[in-house]
């Protein structure tokens, strides 16, 4: 298995990427700015879903295929960068009807889908991706055996402290969208940030990554 030492530095390198705001600590942002505290958890739940099928692929080798194909990674990139954009698009013309959202059945009724978007950003994440594909195998002793699950149980550390450090960033973001919220007129104008940084976040993805 993992020794304690490769465990501790790769939890050590785990956090150091994910302080850094990236694609899911931003899409958590904007989701809690847009929507509150609920969904932003609920997507910090979808986001940490999606991060691990990444860690399920690369134990599985499909990690290598990514990382050795820029046409597969591209894609990947691009899907990942468009459906950032559709979300942003789609809370920008939504920002006037913001006020609906405080109610307790539309939180109900849009959980499996805030789920299931940020399942689809974690999952698309070229950031994590990345780390994954080409960081995580460096730190499995194959000398011990068990490759597949000493990859499985390092992937499983950095999605809880993900899992921390996102669900952070949604409530402290929330927490100003309170204040927001007891005007139309601002929730309006924090629905409209919320979509313009999805729309960004998106198409900082779309241009940065690889360029071999």
């Amino acid at each position: 298995m993992v020794s304690a030492e490769r465990l501790l530095a790769f939890a050590a390198m785990s956090f150091l990427l994910i302080i850094i705001p990236g694609p899911s600590v931003l899409f958590v942002i904007g989701r809690a700015l847009a929507q509150g505290r609920c969904a932003a958890l609920t997507t910090v739940v979808g986001n940490t879903l999606g991060a691990y099928v990444l860690v399920v692929a690369v134990a599985l080798g499909v990690g290598a295929v990514v990382e050795r194909s820029i046409l597969v990674f591209t894609v990947l990139k691009l899907v990942g960068a468009a459906y950032l954009v559709h979300l942003g698009v789609k809370a920008w013309r939504q920002r006037g009807a913001l006020q609906a959202a405080f109610t307790g059945d539309k939180a109900v009724q849009g959980g499996m889908r805030t789920l299931g978007e940020g399942f689809a950003v974690g999952v698309a994440n070229p950031k994590t991706m990345v780390f994954f594909a080409a960081v995580l195998p460096q730190f499995v002793d194959r000398a011990q055996g068990h490759v597949v699950v000493q990859m499985l149980l390092l992937g499983l550390v950095f999605n809880l402290i993900a899992v921390a450090c996102d669900s952070m960033w949604g409530l402290a973001a929330s927490t100003g969208r309170d204040w927001f919220a007891r005007s139309p007129r601002r929730l309006s104008l924090v629905g409209g940030v919320g979509g313009l940084t999805m729309i960004g976040l998106g198409v900082t993805v779309a241009v940065t990554g690889r360029k071999d």
